[in-house]
């Protein structure tokens, strides 16, 4: 005998065989008459007393096709019974026998809700259909002989009852906690709670598993065993995942398949409307290359569009019916269509119901319907009638609605936000029954990079294991993160294939590296996922038990709890605080930092494909739109301000009154004591009339003398050559002279008739307020 047929005989060995063979038995369903008359003959008192009993005497020996039975199965439990246990084996086999004389018929024949009705649904259920001699210790042995004798499996009908202690007493203890302990040693490498040793969910489903399949070992649990548990609620509801996990489990030790997706929804899918749009809709949904949900939400509107038709032009239902008037007719009432309109279900539309629909959501209705025609008509489903770009396309009513607005979160708010995630503690997470769904170390780790990264939450639930790459004059550098924030490294973040283009690499903050490299070397190890988007079989970095984090877990939980924690609503006056709001809000803040990010340089960190996709995230804040209207200078462009000189003694004296000048404009070279000075075509050039005074004049020297003077400033509004003259230096000047050589200054007479040369060099006027402290009265400045 060779080493290996000896091993595999001593694997034989130790597998586990069913005890009871019928075929070995008298199975006839009627009880006897000797039968029954011997068991009533012998009584309540005798009957209990098995142990004693004389088996050639002639009450026993009637009744010995059904002792026989009874008694070997009694034999075929692993557990050696104490005396107690003894007694109460005893006692089941007494109130069998006695259920077989008042039913008129053997356990053989006796029906699932039969052997139920005995054992009751607890243990009241029990007492009041047994006998009153009948203690609590009796239950557990009668469900044994109705699963070796009956074939009973209707375990969910019997409450709480110990499928653990039943599976120990038919399979045996080593046997049924050594298979538990390959499930757990499985899931505990995953990260589940399950695989502690203390845990009393697993041994409880993977017993009801062992004896639904009426063996205790893994390698024949099928898939179709899980699926009937699954579909026949053959398990309390609360025990669904923990089926899911065993069944992953098993499927990972390579005896079933893993359990389907579970994507919790579970809603019927829309119908209604004609069965002729509803099949032509169906048929395209199977045929599109579509992302599923993309092509689910365009069924969706299609059904919709169907029940209009069914409501409104019965005769179009087919969409080979369609013509250029039915694509206006369809479009007309989307226009005008409200909240609500042509809906199966309208609960959770509350307050919005028969309100008008928003352009965005027109728009996607147009978008569905012209995406089926084209497809139609590309797969050459239906003829050519019509151009759906051009009959289904979007009116310019709505379109024009339609363009860039990012839902940027307040600076004050997300500064809050910021400082719950830097800031999270154990205390913080969403607590179960359990204790925590996640570890600390993940939950941070998807909080970072929801507040650092600027990535879509699909992208975030799709990162993978070694993400994150330290980087130090273009040199990578190995070990550990805290060595690497020591040197002043830059960290990386490698993004996946996303929705808008392929993978590519964007600098992060180094406490979002630090975070994610604590979570990696924490992280249990996880079978593979494969990528929905690429088809690759990867390593996900949020995972968790087995199953990767959700792509709703930042909405649903992170966001949640960081508004507790930091004190803010959930929602403002833009809607409520969502994932995507995070990467509209940091590319705004790097967009308008003090050394902003170009428009090019964000749309590569934020992995657009056209700078036109980033200005739907970047939006300029009122801030920089301020500072930069203020640098800009229009105000300053379009007006100047001169200094004028009040002379008080002309006021008081009515010389002012009577014409004598008493405002003084400063030219900078003299002064000009025209009364409408902002209306002088002049003024940027003065020619020197008669209202002008010199500077170096004496007149001027002591009009700056006097003492009565108040000094006061005027704006004055200039033209594009004014403007030019004041601040494209000489040249423009010189064009402003010639163009006003023959206007009329205040006094009369032009600058051509003053005599003054049109290539005169003058100064334009100044805003004084600015001129170098070294300019004198008699300086032109």
């Amino acid at each position: 005998m060779t080493a290996s047929t000896a091993a595999d005989r001593s694997q034989e060995a130790r597998r586990w065989q069913w005890p009871i063979d019928p075929a070995r038995y008298d199975t006839t369903p009627v009880l006897r008459t000797a039968e029954k008359d011997a068991i009533v003959e012998l009584g309540t008192d005798n009957l209990r007393r098995l142990a004693r009993h004389d088996p050639a005497a002639r009450g026993w020996r009637q009744i010995r096709r059904l002792l026989r039975p009874l008694d070997d199965a009694n034999a075929a439990l692993e557990a050696p019974p104490t005396p107690h246990r003894r007694r109460a084996m005893l006692d089941a086999t007494a109130v069998v026998l006695l259920r077989c004389a008042d039913t008129g018929r053997s356990y053989w024949s006796w029906t699932e809700e039969e052997w139920a009705d005995l054992l009751g649904q607890d243990q009241r259920g029990f007492r009041n259909a047994a006998p009153r001699w009948a203690d609590d210790a009796v239950r557990p042995h009668l469900a044994t002989h109705a699963f070796l004798l009956g074939g009973f499996t209707a375990f969910y009908r019997l409450g709480s009852f110990s499928r653990l202690t039943l599976a120990w007493r038919v399979f045996g203890r080593a046997r049924v906690d050594g298979e538990i302990a390959r499930i757990r040693a499985v899931l505990a490498g995953w990260g589940y709670r399950l695989g502690r040793d203390d845990d009393q969910l697993l041994p409880m489903v993977a017993c009801q598993m062992f004896l639904l399949n009426r063996s205790p070992h893994l390698d024949e649990l099928s898939t179709d065993l899980f699926e009937r548990v699954r579909r026949g609620q053959l398990l309390p509801a609360s025990r669904g995942n923990t089926l899911h996990a065993m069944q992953r489990a098993v499927a990972e030790l390579g005896f079933c398949d893993p359990p389907q997706r579970l994507t919790g929804h579970h809603f019927a899918r829309a119908s209604g409307g004609s069965p002729v749009w509803a099949a032509w809709v169906e048929r395209w949904h199977s045929t599109s290359t579509l992302t599923p949900r993309v092509r689910g939400g365009l069924r969706a509107t299609l059904l919709k569009t169907g029940r209009w038709l069914q409501a409104e032009h019965p005769e179009t239902v087919d969409p080979t019916c369609w013509t250029r008037q039915t694509c206006a007719t369809w479009v007309a009432a989307v226009d005008r269509m409200h909240v609500g309109d042509y809906l199966q279900r309208t609960i959770g539309l509350k307050d919005r119901l028969g309100k008008p629909l928003e352009a965005p959501t027109k728009a996607a209705h147009l978008t569905a319907v012209r995406t089926f025609f084209r497809d139609l008509q590309e797969w050459e489903w239906i003829p050519r009638r019509f151009d759906p770009q051009r009959t289904l396309g979007t009116p310019r009513s709505i379109s024009a609605l339609l363009g860039p607005d990012p839902r940027v979160i307040a600076d004050e708010i997300w500064a809050k936000l910021m400082w719950a995630g830097l800031n999270l503690q154990d205390s913080d997470l969403p607590q179960t029954q359990a204790g925590n769904f996640y570890p600390l170390e993940l939950v941070r780790a998807v909080t970072l990079t929801w507040l650092f990264s600027g990535q879509r939450s699909d992208e975030i639930s799709r990162l993978r294991v070694g993400c994150i790459r330290w980087q130090h004059d273009g040199g990578t550098i190995p070990g550990d993160s805290q060595q690497v924030l020591a040197r002043d490294a830059v960290c990386l973040l490698d993004v996946p294939t996303h929705k808008t283009g392929t993978a590519f690499t964007k600098p992060v903050d180094p406490i979002l590296g630090q975070a994610l490299d604590a979570w990696q070397a924490l992280r249990p190890g996880q079978p593979k996922f494969t990528d929905r988007r690429t088809g690759e079989t990867v390593d996900l970095l949020f995972a968790f038990r087995a199953r990767k984090v959700s792509s709703a877990y930042i909405n649903n939980t992170v966001i949640p709890m960081l508004c507790r924690k930091a004190g803010v609503p959930a929602a403002d006056v833009r809607g409520n605080i969502t994932s995507h709001r995070a990467r509209s809000t940091i590319a705004s803040q790097l967009y308008n930092a003090k050394e902003p990010m170009t428009l090019f340089e964000l749309q590569a960190w934020l992995g657009h494909r056209s700078p036109q996709s980033t200005q739907f995230y970047a939006k300029i804040s009122p801030t920089t739109l301020t500072r930069a209207y203020d640098d800009a200078g229009y105000f300053s462009r379009n007006m100047r301000t001169i200094e004028v000189l009040v002379d008080r003694d002309a006021v008081a004296s009515g010389a002012a009154a009577a014409g004598e000048p008493w405002q003084h404009y400063d030219l900078g070279h003299g002064y000009c004591t025209y009364t409408f000075f902002e209306q002088c075509p002049h003024r940027m050039a003065c020619a020197r009339c008669d209202f002008y005074t010199p500077k170096d004049s004496t007149k001027a020297q002591l009009l700056e003398a006097k003492g009565n003077l108040q000094k006061m400033h005027a704006a004055i509004p200039l033209t594009e050559d004014e403007k030019a003259a004041v601040e494209d230096g000489q040249a423009a000047l010189d064009r402003l002279l010639q163009q006003l050589a023959d206007i009329p200054t205040p006094a009369g007479p032009t600058p051509r008739q003053i005599n003054l040369p049109a290539n005169a060099t003058l100064l334009p006027i100044v805003d004084l307020t600015t001129r170098p402290r070294s300019c004198g009265s008699d300086q032109s400045c």
